[in-house]
């Protein structure tokens, strides 16, 4: 029996990926006041960008209950013994450890392993893609596991903000904090170290902003997969992509919408874009 991959909605996972690769995405949830959505699931990303922009409430996210790790687990437990986990990183979110203590109410004889990306958005989402090919050649849990781990360290990200303000009301502002408080107009541009949001710098322009991004992706000396990630502004993420596809093959470029659980947090104006790779 085949291992089965497993983890959260942080990932962006394109959805044909995630079937394509037999993998299972537990959703976060989103509130809007006293209404709770599954991202994903109650709640699409049109609908939640949509309601982000005309909203006076600002959502708020929650992690998945145990019982819904339980059900995953349990129901992927009836077609195999052996269950990789890959979760959004530890600093940013509580998921790992719902994930963790979720697997003590297993009703069947099923090994979990349950790893902390140390990651976000396509990063996460990479190792998930890497862990989830190598089950489908046909490995066990310890090989599964150790080529997520090993791919920790060949992911990479840069995000484009048009502000802060939204890491900062949710709390998941981290060592960017250093880069608030400008008079001037400025973009952010942060990433994670160490699984926590940390400043990569500023740009004056936003067309600066996603110059950065695409120099980013052309710093590295062999690509397995580029992902490009936007919030609201489809225009400018194709714009983005038509130019990676000249120096890249389109069968390595993702394109991922931001996730309700991913822009409750960083708003409407956020780019990403995402490496797997090798610098040297």
């Amino acid at each position: 029996m085949a291992v089965r991959v497993v983890t959260d909605s942080v990932s962006d996972l394109p959805p044909q990926v995630a079937q394509e690769l037999g993998i299972t995405v537990v959703p976060i949830n989103v509130r809007f006041g006293t209404e709770v959505y599954r991202d994903g699931v109650d709640l699409t990303t049109e609908q939640f960008y949509e309601r982000l922009k005309n909203s006076h409430t600002l959502p708020l996210t929650s992690v998945p209950t145990p019982a819904a790790y339980a059900e995953v687990y349990n129901k992927l437990a009836e077609e195999t013994d052996e269950i990789l986990v890959v979760t959004v990183s530890a600093k940013l979110s509580g998921t790992y450890e719902v994930a963790s203590q979720s697997v003590g109410l297993l009703k069947r004889d099923c090994r979990v392993e349950v790893l902390d990306s140390r990651c976000a958005v396509m990063a996460q989402g990479f190792i998930t893609i890497t862990a989830a090919r190598t089950a489908q050649a046909g490995a066990g849990l310890d090989e599964v596991l150790a080529t997520a781990r090993r791919n920790m360290s060949r992911v990479d990200f840069r995000g484009a903000f048009d502000t802060l303000e939204y890491l900062k009301r949710g709390g998941r502002i981290g060592k960017a904090q250093a880069l608030l408080g400008s008079m001037l107009k400025v973009n952010p541009i942060i990433a994670l170290r160490e699984g926590e949001v940390f400043p990569i710098g500023r740009e004056r322009s936003r067309a600066k902003a996603v110059e950065h991004l695409y120099n980013f992706a052309m710093s590295y000396a062999r690509v397995e997969g580029v992902a490009v990630e936007y919030a609201a502004d489809v225009e400018e993420a194709e714009r983005l992509i038509s130019r990676l596809s000249a120096k890249f093959p389109k069968e390595i470029i993702y394109r991922s919408r931001l996730s309700p659980a991913i822009g409750t947090h960083t708003g409407p104006g956020l780019l990403v874009v995402t490496v797997l790779g090798d610098r040297a």
